[in-house]
């Protein structure tokens, strides 16, 4: 598995994803099996989040990081959405009220009706109870999980003050040790026009962090969904960077920010769509390889995320990875 250096970073091309999947004990295995066995074949990365199967996501990564020894992997894991705990059985409105309402934690008012909340005090206790899920003193990239949804809700002003405020905090985690980058997950704030009430700028992202942590401020990462069906991360000039018009692909090379790719199979949905030219210009004949093979080509990408919880999934998607990318001349030709 071909890693990429990336600051004091050795990331891998793939990256297991944790998204998916029932709450049962077979699906927690699969997960586990999945890591253990990516891990033997060079796969350092994992991404998870703490509202992912209600925090058991986080807690089958940490099981086998801590296995395996925490040195060996890349975690990152998200906050931004209310989390539950389900493993308490505790009813769901009594643990909300119980951990963050009387608490002080959320101010209700400042939170969306799709439990979306951006806030340091909030982001803290995600941090905190993440660490303990992951079985971990550190994380290594911390994301805040769809942050644009703010915008459909509250003002960008509002929005900006507030990222400020999360930014100081996890500013302050690098600095205590526990955290070494931090970034923004996105879905839909780096693919639509700068119009969208959505959109999210890099420039003015950076700015931001450079504010709260100096030109060496550790906001390092993005994630957001390119694949086959979801392209405008390479395709659309939707930032500005000293008055050029650039992709989020470029601007993020341009600024020095790594990518994380998610939904890079389009959660399983490519299968069966690969139109036979496709396969004959990357020459493979699996669809679900034509997709990955996409995805690594494209210049910009760092790490590309798979969500798999079953071994041949993993075992067929490294089966690519053995094969070198397309090389970009190649690449280049399918947008001529």
């Amino acid at each position: 598995m071909r890693k990429k250096t990336f600051l004091d970073l050795s990331l891998s091309e793939l990256g297991v994803g944790t998204y998916l999947g029932d709450l049962d004990e077979k699906t927690s295995q699969g997960y586990r099996e999945v890591i253990r066995e990516a891990f033997k074949r060079g796969v350092n990365v994992v991404d998870t989040a703490i509202v992912y199967r209600y925090m058991k996501s986080e807690r089958d990564v940490g099981v086998v990081v801590n296995e395996l020894g925490r040195e060996n992997f890349i975690i990152s894991t998200k906050g931004g959405y209310v989390p539950y705990e389900v493993e308490l059985g505790a009813d769901p409105k009594d643990y909300f009220y119980e951990n963050f309402i009387n608490t002080g934690v959320i101010n209700i008012q400042e939170m969306t009706p799709q439990g979306h909340y951006l806030g340091a005090k909030f982001i803290e206790w995600c941090f905190n109870k993440s660490l303990e899920n992951l079985q971990t003193d550190y994380i290594d990239i911390y994301f805040l999980h769809n942050p644009e949804e703010q915008l459909s809700f509250f003002s960008r002003e509002q929005f900006l003050k507030k990222l400020e405020e999360c930014f100081y905090f996890l500013e302050e985690m690098v600095k205590a040790g526990k955290l070494k980058f931090y970034g923004l997950a996105t879905w839909s704030g780096f693919r639509v026009s700068p119009s969208s009430r959505q959109y999210l700028s890099l420039a003015q992202i950076v700015k931001v962090a450079e504010k709260v942590g100096g030109k060496d401020h550790h906001m390092r990462f993005i994630q957001l969904p390119y694949n086959l069906g979801m392209t405008e991360a390479y395709t659309l000039k939707n930032q500005e960077i000293d008055g050029e018009k650039l992709s989020t692909l470029e601007a993020c090379e341009r600024l020095g920010i790594y990518t994380y790719t998610s939904a890079s199979i389009y959660q399983g949905r490519v299968i069966g769509r690969v139109h036979q030219k496709l396969k004959e210009f990357f020459n493979l004949e699996k669809d679900v390889h034509v997709a990955l093979q996409f995805v690594r080509s494209t210049p910009g990408v760092g790490t590309a995320l798979v969500g798999m919880s079953k071994l041949y999934h993993l075992n067929e998607n490294l089966e690519l990875f053995e094969r070198p990318k397309a090389d970009q001349s190649t690449f280049l030709k399918l947008f001529q």
